[in-house]
């Protein structure tokens, strides 16, 4: 901190004794929630929408059921890692903003409401009597946590680690519905879950320097050529895959879905390009915050979709 840093805040202590700031704790929890990541748990939709079924009489609820689930452990871990990470998120340019690192919500609010949130989605596979529901949520909790405490600092072991939270969701939509997913599904989902991860390391790296080893330490063994040259490879190996998956379709919906892997390859591509730009911005704003790159997923989108209907 600098001297002329230092002395504006001991200014402004005597107006901050007078109006103390009060944060607004209902919006504090909201945020600390990040609902902006919520979308991730549509993932339990992904094998009965590849699969064209639901699977069992009610399975769409039943997979509602299983985001329900998912979203309140993903909330969970989200308010428990805010809390391991609160020291370094303060040096971090945007993590500094979150509520338990910059001191609106206190510790013990965030650990009281992550441990009530883990409690209710694993409850939601029992209220349901899915036991594979609830043994996914309970492996995506247990290996979020070890990764908070653990994991966060071997390199490459923590890309994988971080990559398992989103097949785990497809799988638990899987044993939710009663729709098992094919191999080359579940490669395709794991590689696209791996290509994120890759990327946002990639930005972290790219964007902060130097800094960003302060903050995440397992850093120091990355280098951004070789991270994006893995998101390159993992994208081609993604599509390759997709390729398999539906040219092992016998239905009339093959033809679709084999054309839907241009515009996923270019969607793939564009995700590349955004990524390799020095940027601190979250992976999640390259996904859907672009246009060029929206009109690509939209457009793998309907023709998957169109092939459903074929």
């Amino acid at each position: 901190m600098t001297a002329e840093a230092s002395a504006a805040e001991e200014t402004a202590e005597p107006a901050s004794a007078k109006n103390p700031r009060r944060p607004n704790w209902p919006l504090a929890v909201l945020r600390t929630a990040r609902p902006r990541q919520w979308p991730k748990n549509l993932l339990v939709f992904a094998a009965p929408l590849a699969g064209a079924t639901w699977g069992r009489p009610h399975g769409a609820l039943y997979a509602l059921v299983a985001a329900v689930a998912f979203g309140c452990a993903s909330v969970a871990v989200y308010f428990i890692n805010d809390v391991v990470d609160a020291e370094r998120d303060r040096q971090h340019p945007r993590k500094r903003f979150r509520p338990v690192a910059a001191g609106d919500l206190p510790k013990s609010h965030a650990v009281v409401i992550g441990v009530l949130c883990a409690a209710a989605g694993l409850g939601a596979g029992i209220a349901v009597k899915v036991p594979l529901l609830t043994a996914a949520v309970g492996a995506y909790l247990g290996i979020s946590f070890l990764y908070s405490f653990v994991l966060k600092h071997i390199p490459v072991v923590e890309l994988i680690f971080v990559a398992s939270g989103f097949l785990l969701r497809v799988l638990g939509g899987a044993a939710a519905t009663h729709v098992p997913p094919s191999v080359w599904f579940l490669v395709v989902c794991s590689l696209g879950a791996l290509g994120v991860a890759v990327a946002k390391r990639y930005t972290e790296l790219a964007g902060l320097g130097a800094a960003a080893i302060q903050h995440r330490p397992a850093l120091r063994y990355y280098r951004p050529a070789a991270l994006l040259a893995a998101q390159w490879l993992i994208g081609l190996g993604m599509i390759a895959a997709y390729l398999a998956w539906a040219a092992g379709e016998r239905t009339d919906a093959q033809p679709w879905h084999l054309i839907s892997a241009i515009p996923l390859a270019a969607a793939l591509a564009r995700f590349a390009m955004l990524t390799a730009r020095h940027t601190t911005a979250p992976v999640e704003d390259l996904l859907t915050r672009n246009g060029l790159m929206l009109t690509c997923e939209l457009t793998w989108l309907a023709l998957f979709v169109t092939g459903l209907q074929a």
